[in-house]
């Protein structure tokens, strides 16, 4: 009589997959309502699978390199349609191939608007110090105040 020496199948709670991807309960619900997720309930508690763990994981760099939830949902919901997961590559190659563009384009937009930012600033440096360069000091302890903010928050 053979013996079934396959380990049971694994679950998660809600909260040991917030913890494990540093994100809310709220946001786990929120897959689940948009059909991303779908843990199984025991009671009032959702137990998520292994499935619901990858889906989860994939949902999170998708989002993390800024697709959309439908996009998202579309590539999870080819790999149910076809489990060699050719259809599921080829568009999510197509999507990244697009965010890749996008994304280059950001890259771009910023780079000129920091350039236009750093000859503004440039500009107003040099007026400053021709009219009022009592104000350069200030200007300079005024960045630095703004630095520290902006790296406290990060």
């Amino acid at each position: 009589m053979p013996t079934d020496l396959r380990r049971p199948a694994r679950t998660y709670t809600i909260r040991q997959l917030c913890l494990e991807f540093k994100c809310t309960p709220r946001a786990l619900r929120f897959y689940e309502d948009k059909g991303l997720l779908t843990p199984a309930r025991d009671g009032m508690n959702r137990v998520y699978s292994y499935r619901d763990r990858a889906r989860l994981q994939l949902i999170l760099r998708g989002k993390r390199v800024g697709l959309s939830l439908a996009e998202i949902g579309e590539i999870l919901d080819l790999y149910e349609a076809d489990e060699s997961g050719a259809q599921q590559a080829a568009k999510s190659l197509r999507k990244f191939n697009e965010r890749i563009v996008a994304l280059e384009q950001q890259k771009k937009d910023i780079d000129a608007a920091i350039a236009q930012l750093q000859k503004g600033i440039a500009d107003a440096e040099k007026r400053l110090a021709a009219t009022r360069p009592d104000l350069l000091p200030r200007a300079a302890d005024y960045d630095q105040t703004m630095r520290r903010q902006l790296d406290g928050a990060a």
